[in-house]
């Protein structure tokens, strides 16, 4: 199931392609992916905890933010975060993705919502079916609070238009 629309949000391209984020605004969205991801790299590890590549992703990501990696060497490491989820139980998997999802923050800002949304799902995936919505519900706010002020309209408003095609994590 696709995470990014068919038709792409301007608000959610950066300037220099044609859009009207800002490279501060595109590092923020970096960051809150970062952020989402990590909450949940706990159930990828207890899986895996010789596989650094989710953790590994999330830092090249963070070290995109700084500036000390080129975004096509952090696209590149979006695909190899993701390779680690194959074959693994959803907890883990979606933990995987969710720091593939980050890290491709740098070439795309719009899959910011893609970690916040993979990170949901590692939650709901980890919890017991009966507390499945709690689960989704306290992940959702936990990364809501963490939106930065800058942004947070946006992101509010995307999940908001997006979570459809993001299973769902985001309603309300």
């Amino acid at each position: 199931m696709p995470i990014l629309p068919a038709e792409r949000d301007p608000r959610l391209i950066t300037v220099r392609r044609g859009g009207t984020l800002t490279d501060e605004h595109h590092r923020m969205l970096a960051e809150w992916a970062a952020l989402c991801a990590e909450h949940v790299l706990h159930l990828f590890e207890q899986e895996q905890p010789r596989d650094t590549r989710p953790r590994d992703a999330i830092e090249i990501g963070r070290g995109w933010i700084r500036g000390e990696v080129r975004m096509r060497d952090a696209h590149k490491t979006a695909f190899v975060a993701n390779a680690a989820a194959r074959g693994l139980p959803d907890p883990a998997k979606f933990a995987a993705l969710a720091a593939g999802q980050a890290v491709a923050v740098a070439h795309v800002a719009a899959h910011d919502l893609g970690a916040a949304a993979y990170a949901i799902r590692a939650a709901v995936a980890s919890a017991v079916a009966s507390e499945a919505e709690t689960a989704r519900v306290r992940e959702r706010d936990w990364q809501r609070e963490r939106i930065p002020a800058e942004v947070r309209e946006l992101v509010l408003d995307d999940q908001h238009r997006r979570s459809p095609i993001c299973w769902n994590v985001f309603d309300d």
